[in-house]
């Protein structure tokens, strides 16, 4: 097999479009279909749908794509891994952090720890998607390392358990005090900013609303520290969160007070997840060990 050939198909499948694939790749599209025909006749099933609008995987397709991206990550890896033998480790590590969770204190000391300790490594941090998305970018390769919130074992995934932390309300009403004890029928009749309806977040929390057949009054929906920090600040709404999510809100917003919240208890718990069926290059697993060992610091 060709990995030239899997390289083409993968970056067809990404553009949606053969014709738009040749100009990047640089093949001729006679060429470059060329390639795609003989993946079809070596495997013996076609593998795109082609129409006026360009190309979309048939299932067959869809399952080489996946292959496919495992396939040349690990010849890059493979690559990158020869050439920095026996020097120092080297290479560039996905790592994602929950929205709303304790990766919200630890982001800066894991760049400050890497630096120190593994120069070569180049970290790209990421945030900005929910845990089970995550989980999944780690699945199909996307991702190396992830500090989520625990979604419960995975056949394809390892996980490390890290912490359990129970839910606080936060907000920067003067009514309130700071460590005043709130019920939690009065918290979720204040104006709540929450996250999305798909973050373990707020499944706990609607889990706790449907048992106690109460209702939210939510105003708003983000996963963004910094949106959330701003609105909170503006008095526009309050919110439930973790209490390390908690405490990163209160450093960008001192007069934040968090208080803990009367029955019912919620609590999430939160892993650091890698893959179990890809290997770990040896930057990967430098910051795995890094990013469990902050994370356990700064929950002691």
């Amino acid at each position: 097999m060709d990995i030239r050939k899997l390289h083409s198909f993968v970056k067809i499948i990404d553009i949606g479009s053969i014709t738009r694939a040749s100009a990047i790749l640089h093949i001729a599209q006679p060429a470059l279909s060329q390639q795609i025909a003989a993946l079809e006749s070596h495997y013996g099933k076609p593998l795109l749908v082609r129409s006026k609008r360009g190309v979309v995987p048939t299932e067959a397709g869809k399952v080489l794509y996946r292959h496919s991206q495992l396939i040349l990550r690990q010849m890059d890896e493979a690559e990158l891994d020869i050439q920095t033998a026996s020097e120092d480790i080297r290479g560039v590590v996905r790592v994602g952090l929950a929205p709303l969770g304790l990766g919200s204190l630890l982001a800066a000391q894991l760049i400050k720890k890497l630096r120190s300790d593994y120069p070569g490594i180049l970290l790209y941090i990421n945030e900005n998607v929910g845990g089970g998305a995550m989980s999944e970018l780690i699945m199909t390769g996307k991702m190396d390392v992830a500090l989520i919130f625990y979604p419960g074992a995975i056949p394809s995934l390892a996980f490390e358990k890290i912490s359990t932390e129970e839910l606080h309300y936060v907000t920067t009403s003067g009514q309130i005090a700071e460590t005043e004890e709130i019920a939690f029928a009065d918290a979720v009749a204040r104006p709540l900013i929450l996250p999305s309806k798909i973050h373990t977040l707020r499944q706990v929390i609607d889990t706790s609303l449907a048992r106690t057949g109460m209702t939210a009054h939510v105003i708003a929906q983000t996963e963004s520290i910094s949106i959330l920090s701003n609105a909170l600040s503006e008095g526009l709404g309050d919110s439930i969160l973790p209490l390390s999510a908690a405490l990163a809100v209160q450093r960008r917003v001192p007069e934040a007070r968090i208080c803990p919240i009367r029955r019912p208890n919620m609590r999430t718990n939160m892993a650091v997840c890698w893959s179990a069926q890809l290997p770990l290059s040896e930057a990967t697993t430098a910051v795995q060990k890094c990013l469990i060992e902050l994370s356990r610091q700064l929950t002691e």
